[in-house]
């Protein structure tokens, strides 16, 4: 299975869920969300969404826990 672990976040939000590679440093994974770290699932495209739940699923395996981070435009 080929994933994405290019970081990557959209504009149109001040705060960014991030995902951050335990093995390679500048990789992970970022989504849109709310201050408190929810992210709106129904705005994320079928892949992004896909990402989502992989990046969840390997939590303290490939990547770190989520983060909360705003986004610098």
């Amino acid at each position: 299975m080929h994933k994405e672990t290019q970081m990557f976040q959209s504009a149109s939000t001040a705060y960014q869920l991030c995902f951050r590679s335990l093995f390679q440093e500048g990789r992970g994974y970022a989504f849109p969300c709310d201050a408190s770290g929810q992210v709106d699932l129904d705005t994320l495209s079928e892949r992004a969404r896909n990402n989502y739940f992989y990046a969840r699923a390997m939590i303290g395996k490939e990547l770190s826990l989520p983060a909360v981070e705003p986004t610098y435009h």
